[in-house]
């Protein structure tokens, strides 16, 4: 308490060269201050999507982009169409968001995994690669059924990370959540 009244008094803290240490003071407290702040601050958290994009989501998985002849309804893997290529597990995948979304844009190099952003490999934006580059792979990325915009993209991804991906085998109880109801498809699922 001398302290602070000394510091208000006198103008500042002197030390026995008669040099002023209040900036120093001044440095620590504003150092701590910003500490303080950047530690409390409250953490921006990830909002949950609207039920209307996660279905608008849903309807471009099955319908537009037709992920499910390759992943199945469920992301399970278990394709729809035995005539299309296996797809990954996508219940089991350890992708984050964004790179579900470059996977979406740009297929997957030397797989069966197309790319759904129309300009994926006409100027380099995937992978740094052009559709020259292509055909040095053995496997030829297929054409998607459709490409998508990047707002299809996002609504698509949203919709996996909320009720596909890391989510594990497909149980009933999985299967309700995900259709949001008890659906046909759900009663040949296991409880």
């Amino acid at each position: 308490m001398r302290l602070a009244w000394l510091i208000f008094v006198r103008g500042g803290v002197t030390d026995t060269r008669e040099q002023s240490v209040w900036p120093h003071v001044c440095s620590v407290v504003v150092a701590v201050a910003i500490v303080a702040g950047l530690l409390l601050a409250p953490r921006p958290t990830a909002q949950a999507p609207d039920p209307s994009d996660l279905a608008e989501g849903l309807r471009l998985y099955q319908q537009k982009g037709n992920c499910q002849a390759c992943h199945g309804w469920s992301g399970d893997g278990h394709k729809a169409d035995n005539q299309m290529p296996d797809g990954a597990n996508l219940r089991e995948t350890k992708l984050n968001r964004a790179a579900l979304v470059m996977t979406i844009k740009c297929g997957r190099l030397n797989s069966q995994m197309p790319a759904f952003d129309k300009f994926a490999y006409s100027d380099g934006r995937c992978y740094g690669k052009t559709e020259a580059d292509l055909k040095a792979y053995a496997t030829r990325m297929p054409d998607p059924p459709s490409t998508l915009q990047a707002r299809e993209i996002d609504l698509i991804a949203d919709f996996m990370m909320a009720k596909i991906v890391g989510k594990g085998p497909m149980d009933h109880t999985k299967c309700v959540e995900f259709w949001g109801s008890d659906v046909e498809a759900c009663r040949d699922v296991p409880k």
